[in-house]
């Protein structure tokens, strides 16, 4: 159910203790984005319309999720006269097994999440420079860093005038075997420094980690970095516009990552023309790309390029190669991506006025600050449809689409996401045609009479939680709880997806282990979605009741098997004949891991 906390409405950004979550009852209404009765494309009553301000106080709502905790950031990294000030505000974050990097424009932090409803904060490293993207691969924790004021020494005391042989622009490499102690062993300086970064372990190079780097900012004059050149290609063909860089760290000596390529990925192929990659409508100029996301198991990225998104081989890692590119009139700031589990659909963000303005209110087009999805067929971008946050916010609330992650439910397309201070929505898109709403959390503005940028920076799925950063109020957790759209089976099925390292802009390939909960996953969903006979579902749900038990014993295999056999050959006349057959699949891994289990407790036997 929905539920609106009943919580004072501060007036003061500051004002307030982080409070307890008292929840009232509401009626529910799935969200899309048709036109409701009056003409919008939100649901009037939705709880979250009108939610009271404040910083730790602020009125929240959620439906169908639970916030677990929230940790504020510490001193070093806020600026108590000015909750909104970016220069301390928390960015994006990496997962590492019972850890969590959260990046800060002002360096990053290191969290114990072994309880995810009690972080504990084990490293501050402060580092002051922006943005503070960050990844984390083995050993080693990777930063961006974009601001003029950024140093190599990580000084606080900044830089000064156009050149400054201590400024830092680019992607910083710390070292946290000891982690207690981290130590920064490389600065790879870039010319536009790093907006965000990417990091891709090819499969065909176990001694390199390769890192594609993103700068957005201004080119960085000669003098200070050998080699950049901020004129544009009508000026200078070898303009430090019109491409990415891609860094390589030798995994053995860190110390010596350098930029072995920059890929002029936005040239025309045919000509050579550097800026061959044109946008449409209200897209900016694509001269770089915001975040480039890896899919390493089908050797592609989606970069989200500015006024494009682009399509890249990355199979050979040094030097990515265009195959597609896209544009969108309703765009204006192609930003971040995302890819479903088969590679089979793509999510472009549109992060409309920079993420530090109200892009959610009421008079703003749906199209606008959204989220654009593509089918790929045969290898090419297709346009399906839009999804934006179904709810209008408040003027005083920066909202627009930014970062998520998928939510590994078998057999279906879920991501839950970041808006800002739109909260978090979590939603379906296994129909990239028809996607749909299924969980959310919001909180008030920070205050109701001045805008201050807050809100989600960041909202991933990681191990059976969902974790947030926010800009101004910290690290949050979440839990998904079952619903009409959502059942135990699939959440159940979902946490049994667990990874030893999960990066922003980097999708590994979700599997699920031989499991009951993932067929039962795909029976409720058959049921849900009336694609088998519900006397045949209520069948397969009383065989699947003999694994409790028995899970390794003959007879258990001899039946999966058999009901295996049974769906391959019914699925042909059900309703939904691509889930049977995912369901019978599911058991036939039931079958061979009972067999196996069996075989080996006989292998154990005196």
């Amino acid at each position: 159910m929905r539920t609106k906390s009943l919580l004072s409405k501060s007036r003061s950004p500051l004002g307030g203790v982080l409070a307890l979550f008292v929840g009232v009852a509401l009626a529910v209404t799935p969200h899309t984005a048709e036109a409701q009765d009056n003409g919008t494309w939100w649901d009037p009553d939705d709880p979250r319309i009108g939610l009271g301000a404040g910083f730790f106080d602020a009125e929240t709502a959620s439906w169908n999720m639970r916030h677990l905790s929230n940790s504020p950031r510490p001193d070093a990294f806020t600026n108590p006269d000015n909750p909104g000030d970016l220069n301390f505000a928390n960015s994006d974050m990496g997962f590492q097994g019972n850890r969590v990097v959260v990046g800060n424009f002002a360096g990053f932090m290191i969290y114990d999440i072994s309880d995810p409803a009690n972080p504990e904060l084990e490293v501050q490293v402060v580092c002051p420079g922006g943005q503070g993207d960050v990844s984390i691969f083995g050993d080693l924790v990777f930063m961006s860093v974009e601001q003029a004021r950024g140093r190599i020494d990580c000084g606080p005391q900044g830089t000064d005038g156009s050149v400054d042989p201590e400024r830092f622009r680019g992607v910083r490499i710390f070292d946290i075997s000891d982690i207690q102690n981290p130590v920064q062993v490389a600065a790879v300086q870039t010319c536009r420094g790093s907006h965000t970064h990417t990091l891709l372990d090819s499969p065909h190079d176990a001694e390199n980690v390769y890192v594609y780097n993103s700068g957005s900012s201004f080119v960085r004059p000669g003098e200070e970095l050998e080699g950049c050149v901020p004129e544009r290609p009508e000026d200078d063909m070898d303009t430090s516009l019109f491409r990415i860089e891609v860094i390589q760290v030798p995994l053995d000596n860190p110390a010596d990552a350098r930029v072995v390529s920059e890929p002029r990925i936005f040239a025309d192929q045919d000509t050579g023309r550097l800026d061959g990659v044109q946008p449409s409508g209200r897209s900016r100029e694509s001269n770089h790309c915001h975040d480039i996301t890896i899919f390493p198991d089908i050797g592609l990225a989606a970069g989200a390029c500015s006024g494009n998104g682009i399509l890249l081989d990355v199979s050979d890692p040094a030097n990515p190669v265009r195959v597609d590119y896209v544009s969108d009139e309703n765009f204006a700031y192609w930003h971040s991506s995302t890819f479903n589990n088969d590679g089979s659909t793509v999510i472009f963000t549109d992060e409309w006025g920079g993420g530090t303005s109200a892009r959610c209110r009421a008079e703003d087009p749906y199209e606008w600050g959204a989220n654009a999805l593509f089918r790929m067929v045969d290898g090419r971008m297709e346009f399906a449809s839009y999804y934006k946050l179904p709810v209008p916010q408040e003027a005083t609330e920066n909202c627009v689409a930014h970062n998520g992650s998928l939510v590994p439910v078998p057999g279906r397309d879920i991501k839950v996401q970041a808006w800002y201070q739109g909260g978090v929505s979590v939603f379906d898109f296994t129909d990239p045609e028809n996607p749909y709403e299924i969980a959310y959390f919001d909180r008030g503005p920070i205050d109701d009479e001045q805008l201050y940028t807050g809100g989600f920076w960041s909202t991933y799925w990681y191990n059976g939680y969902i974790y947030g950063t926010e800009i101004a109020r910290g690290l949050d957790v979440f839990e998904l709880e079952p619903n009409e759209h959502l059942s135990e089976n699939e959440l159940a099925a979902a946490r049994l997806v667990t990874f030893d390292e999960f990066n922003p802009q980097h999708q590994p390939t979700i599997e699920w282990p031989a499991d009951v909960s993932v067929a039962r996953a795909f029976l409720d969903q058959l049921e849900r979605g009336e694609g088998m006979p519900a006397d045949r579902i209520a069948e397969v749900r009383d065989v699947l009741l003999t694994l409790d038990g028995e899970a390794e014993s003959d007879t258990v295999h001899d039946r999966m098997r058999d009901l295996y056999l049974e769906l391959r050959a019914e699925a042909e006349d059900m309703a939904d004949s691509r889930r049977v057959l995912m369901l019978a699949d599911a058991i036939h891994a039931l079958a061979h891991e009972a067999h196996h289990g069996q075989a080996h407790h006989h292998d154990e036997m005196p």
